[in-house]
């Protein structure tokens, strides 16, 4: 996959995930693997989840769809994070607000 469709697939997922992710900010990316085929991407994020604890979660972005679809989390030790969290995260926030997202 050339890297000008990469990065249309990038734009279009990340306009599609803010919508739903910016309630759970700061979250990290932690992996991304394109779906040559599929015109799709997909990727792993870690966050700080209201009711769980540090979490990594899997999506899929079809952008032929416009789809954004949950391939389901796992809870993972803080130690694990450490290291993440000491790089810029792919959707920040000022403060952490996951307190008020609505639980999802």
């Amino acid at each position: 996959m050339s890297e000008e469709k990469k990065t249309f697939i990038r734009q279009k997922r990340d306009a599609k995930v803010e919508e739903h992710l910016s309630q759970y900010a700061p979250v990290w990316m932690v992996k991304e693997d394109f779906l040559l085929e599929e015109d799709s991407v997909r990727f792993d994020i870690m966050f700080y989840h209201p009711q769980y604890g540090w979490v990594s979660r899997r999506y899929r972005y079809d952008s032929y769809n416009n789809v954004l679809y949950h391939h389901g989390q796992v809870l993972m030790d803080e130690d694990e994070t450490y290291e993440l969290q000491t790089q810029d995260p792919y959707l920040s926030s000022d403060v952490l607000n996951s307190v008020n997202s609505y639980g999802g």
